[in-house]
């Protein structure tokens, strides 16, 4: 009787190594990088995660580039919650510490996405990550601290694989799309 509750233990434990080994070397976070024309000759590259608070509050992070028909490029962080979850001070700018200390912060850049006749969402802010994207290292976790208006910094976490897809969108170059009418009919 014992000897056959040992088999049975080894064959779960067996079980149980060979779920871990079929999972080892995917990675489920990293999203698709999505490619979009906006207008003739100026390309957006992006990426979109899920970020969680240290309140369990959600946050879409898009990291974007983007390149215009000049040529000159943008890379930013838009980072946006659900309304009423936190008004972000747009005077302050982000934050950004990796797990070894070092300390990065990127300028408030919501003024690309907002018009002077719309009025700023609270819940929504834009940074300018460009000057930062070669100092991030992909392997080290980063914590953003988001600066708010009237209480404490919105704490988000964001892994490695996080950090590695927003340089994959840092490094896209544009590709000039072109359609042969001819070939389409």
């Amino acid at each position: 009787m014992i000897f056959g509750k040992s088999i049975q233990t080894i064959s779960i434990g067996l079980a149980i190594c060979f779920c871990l080994l079929i999972g080892l070397g995917q990675n489920p976070t990293i999203a698709a990088i999505r490619e979009l024309e906006e207008a003739p000759g100026q390309m957006v590259y992006q990426s979109r995660q899920t970020l969680t608070d240290q309140h369990g509050n959600n946050w879409q992070a898009i990291a974007f580039k983007r390149i215009s028909p000049d040529n000159q490029t943008s890379f930013d962080l838009r980072l946006v919650s659900f309304p009423g979850v936190a008004k972000i001070d747009r005077s302050q700018p982000l934050t950004l510490t990796d797990s070894l200390g070092k300390t990065l912060t990127a300028t408030e850049a919501s003024s690309d996405i907002f018009t002077e006749s719309a009025v700023p969402e609270p819940n929504v802010g834009q940074y300018d990550l460009q000057p930062l994207l070669p100092q991030l290292q992909a392997e080290i976790p980063l914590k953003l601290s988001l600066p708010t208006i009237g209480g404490e910094p919105v704490s988000l976490s964001v892994p490695p694989s996080f950090v590695e897809e927003w340089q994959a969108v840092g490094s896209y170059k544009y590709h000039k799309i072109t359609h042969n009418r001819a070939e389409e009919n």
